[in-house]
């Protein structure tokens, strides 16, 4: 795929998922823009630490034989209630969640930090963020879970992306809506072989164009 940079002084904030070559490319060609770490990549990023602790124990539980844990590691129904803001599950899910946190501490801890790294947006001042924030990377640094240790460390480094994220509110939810978009269409085609068509279709569905136009 090519992408096609321009050069664009007049931006003034950009939402990116914190990927390095997207942070020099915005450096380059939105030279007064500021960068802002998107909440939904953080998201991701924190679920995939999570879902790796998980892994790790079912690795180990299987080297140890347990037949206690493997289904418990195993379950998709567990996969899914991990990802989830517990906020957001019911009673029932959260009593699972808690139970079977409880049998394994390292997925407990993993859970944990997840869980806590999401009350950094209760906070709305700007100090106050970077206290939370601050805290927390020190948590997950001294915790005993390698995976989160990593992530810490990288949270800290783009410190400054996830801060002005709360300054500015940029978010990348329109942008990944219309991956959605693009990512469904190809689905649904099993490809393209046009790829004007392609770009067409594209267009019509993400409202840029008059469906009319364009008959399925």
């Amino acid at each position: 795929m090519t992408v096609i940079l321009v050069f664009q002084p007049s931006l003034e904030s950009v939402a990116l998922d914190g990927a390095k070559h997207y942070i020099r490319s915005t450096n380059r060609y939105a030279v007064n823009a500021g960068i802002g770490y998107d909440k939904f990549h953080l998201m991701q990023k924190l679920n995939g630490a999570v879902d790796r602790v998980r892994k790790e124990e079912l690795r180990r539980a299987r080297a140890d034989e347990n037949n206690e844990l493997i289904p418990i590691y195993r379950d998709c129904r567990q996969r899914f209630i991990l990802f989830q803001n517990q906020n957001q599950l019911s009673e029932k899910q959260a009593n699972y969640l808690q139970r079977r946190g409880e049998i394994n501490q390292p997925l407990y801890q993993a859970m944990l930090l997840k869980e806590s790294f999401l009350q950094t947006y209760s906070y709305r001042d700007i100090e106050e963020v970077k206290a939370y924030l601050t805290n927390w990377i020190e948590e997950a640094v001294s915790s005993s879970l390698e995976v989160f240790k990593i992530l810490a460390q990288s949270f800290s480094q783009k410190m400054p992306y996830i801060i002005h994220r709360f300054k500015k509110k940029v978010s990348s939810a329109i942008s990944e809506g219309f991956n959605n978009k693009i990512r469904r269409l190809k689905r649904m085609a099993y490809g393209y072989k046009d790829i004007e068509y392609f770009r067409s279709k594209i267009h019509q569905h993400c409202g840029l164009l008059n469906p009319r136009k364009f008959p399925h």
